[in-house]
């Protein structure tokens, strides 16, 4: 016998939880969110901002990578940077593609506080397809769906039936009504309320396609409110996509529950408080970043300097090199041998063994400028 849906239950959106089981994985969450956000008000406003430009463009990469697409990341990156006014962060071009993308992420973030409206949620569908196709398909963009939907797995002919959504016919009442709690709801903390939004959202499954985009970009939403900044410092769609898995897993048991979304809940908890953990390992590299630019903000470096030490405070891969670094900031080898050489001399670089072409270099970021504008 098939098991039914929650959405085929009396009252399914009566949701309830163990109260129990959720209260101190939230305390922990809160805790977390409360320490990231004290550290990076230590900041200056171009670190903030900066920050932020990193983390957006890794959320809307790996939203989209959860679904099988793959972005550009440059045209991601410049994108954001131009809605930010980082006009040096903006030298690629973008795709139509890109630039819907970024403009739904950007409206749930950057307009966090203006109510969920239907109007608004068609045109982030909009936005995600302008084409009005989904790869090979063409589906009905900004407005619900009209057939059903089924969400499935596997050759033709051997599908695997994941989940059926509601039928179409009933899709506005449900969304109205989500709409109207989402945006009347004023009592419930907001990282909870997240939660709920997005498994509900993704049941009712109101959208031809792009219901998983559009329920992060809920999520992202109404975690800018607990915030209370429109400045983004975690990614909850790049932890999602390292726990995808068991993403799908809970989904598919918690659809079947009649309301009890404490599963759900659980796992939500945990996924966010594990993308406010590797958050933190970073942060000491953001913290590193500025008390460097903050030490030499009287050195003379040129372009070339600014934009290598910026990839080395980054993280940068692997081991660096003349080759490496002429390549990179397109100059012929003897000026990045100069630009290396000027570095060493300011105790910023330091030469590691080897010889000829297998010089390499290493980053001493917390060494004290030596060399000063006179």
């Amino acid at each position: 016998m098939r098991r039914k849906y929650i959405y085929q239950f009396e009252n399914w959106t009566n949701f309830t939880w163990k109260e129990g089981e959720i209260q101190e994985l939230l305390g922990e969450v809160r805790l977390l969110q409360g320490k990231i956000l004290g550290i990076m008000q230590t900041l200056g406003f171009s670190q903030k901002i900066e920050t932020s430009l990193n983390t957006l463009t890794l959320d809307i990469i790996k939203s989209s990578e959860i679904e099988g697409e793959k972005l550009n990341y440059a045209q991601v990156r410049s994108s954001i940077a131009r809605r930010l006014g980082l006009e040096k962060f903006s030298d690629a071009k973008s795709s139509r593609n890109v630039e819907g993308i970024v403009d739904m992420a950007m409206d749930a973030v950057q307009n966090a506080n203006l109510p969920l409206s239907e109007s608004r949620l068609f045109s982030w569908h909009g936005a995600l397809f302008p084409t009005g196709w989904s790869g090979l398909y063409k589906i009905t963009v900004g407005m619900y769906r009209t057939e059903e939907m089924q969400v499935v797995s596997g050759a033709i002919g051997n599908e695997k039936i994941h989940y059926e959504a509601p039928k179409p016919q009933i899709v506005k009442t449900e969304m109205d009504k989500f709409l109207r709690w989402f945006n009347s709801d004023a009592k419930m903390d907001a990282i909870l309320k997240a939660a709920i939004a997005h498994f509900w959202f993704v049941i009712i499954h109101p959208f031809d396609d792009g219901n998983g985009r559009i329920a992060r970009a809920i999520t992202d939403l109404m975690l800018t409110r607990s915030d209370a900044s429109p400045q983004r410092f975690y990614s909850m769609s790049a932890q999602i996509l390292k726990e995808r898995k068991k993403y799908y897993s809970v989904l598919q048991e918690s659809q079947h529950k009649e309301s009890d979304i404490t599963q759900w809940l659980k796992w939500f908890l945990q996924c966010l408080k594990n993308a406010l953990l590797e958050t933190e390992k970073i942060t000491d590299l953001v913290l590193q970043k500025a008390e460097f630019w903050d030490k030499h903000k009287n050195t003379k470096f040129n372009g070339r300097q600014i934009m290598m030490l910026n990839k080395l405070l980054d993280g940068f891969k692997g081991k660096l090199n003349t080759t490496k670094w002429a390549k990179i900031t397109k100059c012929s080898h003897d000026t990045a041998l100069r630009d290396i050489k000027d570095l060493i001399e300011k105790h910023i670089l330091a030469q590691e063994n080897g010889n000829g072409k297998n010089v390499s270099y290493a980053f001493i970021p917390a060494c004290p400028p030596k060399f000063q504008k006179k």
